[in-house]
């Protein structure tokens, strides 16, 4: 808690979203759902760089904080990405290739406080 007449500091989050069913459903090894989490994470910090939020991110590099949630399927996915691109949120919807499967997707670092409202529906990642 922040003293009285302080400001609490912005806690930047990284949000990553994978699809549950590629492990639970689709049998896919663990391993390679958790590469497609670690592309998009990368994948939407390269896309986002210069941005500020994502700088001070960078810059606090011993105290990242992601959190990993989970889409039921393809198209929690894709009508999350959909809503994320209409409300202007900066993400990432990471397509394994050559099978141009949606896996997962990552936001750029936000003030939780901007994207938590967009992403409550899903859960932590089981």
């Amino acid at each position: 808690m922040a003293a009285s007449g302080t400001v609490a500091p912005r806690r930047l989050v990284q949000y990553v979203v994978v699809r549950s069913d590629l492990v639970h459903t689709l049998a896919w090894p663990l391993g390679a759902v958790i590469t497609q989490a670690c592309h998009a994470a990368i994948a939407a910090i390269h896309l986002n760089y210069n941005d500020p939020d994502t700088q001070e991110y960078l810059a606090e590099l011993d105290s990242m904080h992601k959190v990993v949630l989970q889409a039921v399927d393809q198209a929690s996915l894709s009508s999350l990405s959909e809503t994320l691109t209409e409300k202007g949120i900066a993400h990432k919807l990471w397509i394994e290739q050559p099978e141009n499967v949606p896996t997962c997707l990552a936001l750029k670092p936000y003030p939780k406080d901007i994207v938590h409202p967009l992403l409550h529906k899903f859960k932590l990642f089981k």
